[in-house]
């Protein structure tokens, strides 16, 4: 990918060109718009973008095949490091595209991410107590092997990847005024920022615990920050990307921080309201509504992305 004059990893040209890389792999994931009161909400209508239902159960595949189309692969196939959506997106793009993959995840990853990876027949590493032990680890891996990494959030053509939900959510809902978008490592807000480059309101939602967008943008630059709490496997990096902390200091508004507790009422929310399940990191961002981290003024049009979906939350009864 081309570097911009503003010196950003990734524009909205190269989102599109991405778009219409993947386009026959993905999902055109769906939109719906429904009342506030429905989420026990005051208000005018919400747009949710139902990208949990993407291909491997979230955004991330968008990413993964971006990666895997654009880039050579060699003999040595592909690795990647992942609190787990990643690493199932790298497995699906993998095994879709019949490439050999090595996938490395920390002990905090959830069962469900982890039996997804070893279904779709990637060689699955669990190993230490965070991300950064896990991309450690795959690091070496890629030294040894020489497969491509493929990394979760700071890669140009993960962002370019990513991007393609705002390009979508455009299309599908061009009369926005804010978008919530979770955050972790900020791959997927930093390509919607390329996409839309301004044009709406763009805000991060983040755990307290895992503030990784609002450290970096007090400090001015990709900083540590803590990486625990609810959503730890998905939005738990040590910082956010170099790549796309450009962009969200350009074109995101700001980031909110939501409480553990916010987060699981989103889900149980969700789940109540509309039977959606979402993992805690998928249902972040409308957290940010239900605990009033973020009030819309009156007469604003907002939108929410539902990220994620691979949690094992619901159980049915064996029949």
């Amino acid at each position: 990918m081309r570097m911009a004059e503003e010196d950003f990893a990734v524009t909205g040209e190269d989102v599109a060109r991405a778009e219409s890389l993947i386009r026959p792999h993905i999902r055109r994931t769906p939109v719906i718009e429904i009342a506030a009161e429905d989420l026990g909400l005051a208000g005018l209508p919400l747009t949710l973008k139902l990208e949990f239902l993407q291909r491997g159960g979230s955004f991330k595949a968008r990413g993964a095949f971006t990666n895997l189309l654009a880039r050579p692969v060699p003999p040595a196939g592909v690795v990647a490091a992942s609190g787990g959506n990643h690493g199932v997106a790298v497995a699906l793009a993998a095994q879709a595209l019949g490439k050999p993959a090595s996938i490395f995840v920390p002990s905090v990853a959830s069962p469900a991410k982890v039996a997804r990876i070893r279904a779709l027949g990637a060689k699955l590493v669990v190993g230490g107590e965070r991300y950064a032990d896990a991309l450690a680890a795959a690091e070496a891996h890629q030294a040894a092997s020489g497969a491509l990494p493929v990394h979760a959030f700071d890669q140009p053509e993960t962002l370019a990847g990513q991007g393609t939900v705002g390009l979508e959510l455009e299309q599908q809902a061009p009369a926005l005024d804010t978008l919530l978008v979770a955050v972790g490592g900020g791959g997927l807000i930093g390509g919607i920022a390329a996409w839309y480059a301004g044009r709406i309101r763009l805000l991060g939602v983040e755990p307290e615990t895992a503030p990784t967008l609002h450290h970096a943008l007090a400090a001015g630059r990709p900083v540590d920050a803590p990486a625990g709490g609810i959503a730890a496997d998905s939005l738990a990096p040590r910082q956010v990307g170099r790549l796309m902390f450009p962009l969200a200091r350009r074109h995101v508004a700001g980031s909110l921080l939501v409480p553990d507790a916010a987060i699981r009422d989103a889900q149980l929310m969700l789940w109540d309201r509309l039977r959606v399940v979402a993992e805690p990191g998928g249902a972040a961002a409308l957290a940010a509504l239900l605990c009033g981290a973020y009030r819309p003024a009156a007469g604003e049009r907002v939108g929410v992305l539902l990220c994620g979906a691979n949690t094992e939350a619901v159980r049915f009864p064996d029949a």
